[in-house]
This record gives structure tokens, sequence and C-alpha cells, in this order.
């Protein structure tokens, strides 16, 4: 079974993450925006891209903007059923090529459509050749379709979520692996190589502060991605989450938080990090320092403004106190 989660206070500042687009309303003719904003992104000292995820889609996006579903109240897709979406580990895969030290997510990846056993295989090797670059977001979603499309029962695709996490564990900590749940069991099983970063690639959890959410991030997360209520109220909801894992028996000092931030263009058009910044939870801001990368990204003339951040949304990582 899976060994337990040893995590570890993060002590480190905070973190900038963008997300350039891995999706296209329509046919975008190709794809260089995506893989110009990693390759500045990487140059300028951002901390992390991340990209998103859809397998397929079904004939009803507005259920995105149903909580009951696992949308988001008030919530809008990006784009209809005929959107043009990258599958992100194969993204990430390519972009590790063309990069050299940014470190490469998923927020988030639909984990639970991929076989367990051999979504451990891909991150694994994509965290060998990125040289332990690759940190997994996960969460359940809120399409029906899409599971039903890949023969899976949404009801319970937490469940299912939770299965896969514990399978990817398993084989990236275990030399002679073994595993026994109800979904599957195995033994005597040897999967190399494992993945560079000790304990396996780093999960993200994505989810509300409720129950089950809560305890797959105790179990398995080294970081909550924050969803519905707590994105509009991160003060509340990180208090929420700390309480939770204080319940559950996980240090919340060992959980880091992304925070979502808009950002604001001065009247050149370039990134102004002050009023970026300022939206940020007090608790997680830092002044800005070598690892302010919009400023960074500013400061570089190799580096325009359109490259690093058109069709790109703005996070920090960060420990709360």
């Amino acid at each position: 079974m899976p060994q337990p989660l040893a995590p570890q206070p993060h002590d480190g500042p905070p973190q900038l993450t963008i997300q350039p687009r891995n999706f296209a309303a329509e046919d975008p003719g190709g794809w260089n925006q995506l893989v110009d904003t990693a390759v500045a992104a990487d140059a300028a000292g951002i901390d992390r891209i991340i990209v998103s995820d859809h397998v397929v889609f079904g004939e009803q996006p507005e259920a995105y903007a149903d909580p009951k579903s696992g949308g988001v109240e008030g919530g809008r897709q990006p784009t209809g059923p005929d959107g043009h979406w990258l599958e992100p580990l194969t993204t990430l895969a390519f972009l590790a090529g063309q990069t050299e030290r940014v470190r490469l997510g998923t927020s988030i990846l639909l984990a639970a459509l991929r076989r367990p056993v051999v979504l451990a295989k891909t991150a694994a090797t994509l965290d060998v050749l990125s040289g332990g670059r690759l940190d997994l977001g996960v969460g359940v979603g809120w399409q029906k379709e899409e599971y039903e499309a890949a023969g899976l029962d949404f009801a319970s695709r937490g469940r299912q979520l939770d299965h896969t996490l514990e399978v990817c564990r398993t084989l990236w900590t275990e030399e002679r692996a073994g595993y026994d749940a109800p979904e599957l069991s195995f033994d005597g099983i040897h999967a190399m190589p494992k993945p560079v970063q000790p304990g396996g690639v780093p999960v993200w959890v994505g989810g509300t502060v409720q129950p089950r959410a809560m305890e797959r991030l105790a179990r398995f997360g080294t970081g909550w991605i924050p969803w519905g209520p707590a994105v509009a109220d991160p003060l509340r909801g990180v208090r929420e989450m700390r309480q939770a894992m204080e319940d559950l028996g996980r240090d919340p000092a060992t959980v880091q938080v992304t925070t979502y931030l808009r950002g604001v263009r001065d009247d050149n058009g370039e990134l102004d990090l002050a009023p970026t910044m300022s939206a940020a939870p007090p608790t997680c801001r830092a002044p800005p320092t070598r690892s302010s990368p919009a400023a960074t990204m500013n400061a570089s003339p190799s580096i325009t403004p359109a490259a690093t951040c058109t069709g790109a949304c703005v996070s920090m990582r960060w420990a709360p106190r």
C-alpha cells in the first residue's frame, strides 16, 4: 500500500505561477504563443507554468456553473464543445524540452480518466526527463460526459481519484510494489525509473473545503488548489482548510496554497507588479527581490510583455502561517 506522506513545512518565499492557455475556443492555427510564453517564463524567473485539462466535451458546458456537479457558481466554461484542448502531460513533455529551470504543472489534471499505472509511468518519465520539475495538480472535474466517454462512473469520481493517487504513490515509492483495494490488486510489480523528486511527484489537490477533498489533501497533498467559494474569499478558505487539516491530524504548516491574481497592466501594456501583487492575501506578499519574476520580465529587453503575459493567468503559491 502507499507509503504515508511525510510533508515538511515550506519556508521559502511565495512562488509565482502563470497559466498559459493550452486551449482555444477555435482552431488557433498554431500554438507558438503557448511555447513562447513558456520559454519567456523560464528565462524571466517565473517559478512555475501550469496547464489545464479536458479530454473530451459533451454538449452541456453550462454544467460548469453548477456547484452540485463540481462546477463553480456563476462560472463560464472558456470554450464550447468544439474548443481545442491540448493534452496537458503531452504538452508539458514538449515544454520541458524547450525550458531549463521553470517548474511544470497541471491545474488541474482529471487524473481518474487515466489508467493509474499508465499515469504513474507517464508522470515518472516526465519528472525524470525534466530533471525533477513536475507538479501534478489533480481534481475530480465537473463534466459527467467526460467520465462516461471514458467508461467511468461520474458519481464515484472522488473514490476513483483517490484510487489513482494510491496506485501512483505505490509505484513511485516502492521498489517491489504491492497494492490491494476493491478496484485493483497486484504484488511483486516493478516500475522504474522512479521520479527524481523524493517521495514521488508532488501532488496538488484541487477542491472546495468539503470533507472528501480535505481528506484527499491530508493524505496526498503537497498543496491545495482552492475551488468555489475559497477562490472568492481565500483568507476564509485558508482558515477553514487549516482547521480541516488539524482535525485530520495533518500539520497545516506543511500545506502550500494557490492564490489567483489578476494581472494589471500599465499604460504601456506591461505587467504592473505593485497593483498585481496587491490582490494577494497579506500573509503571502513579499517585497520585490530577484524572485520578483514579473519585474524581471518587464526589465528584460529580450522578453516582450505580449510573449509573457498575453493569454496567461497569474497565481501565487505560498505557505500560510
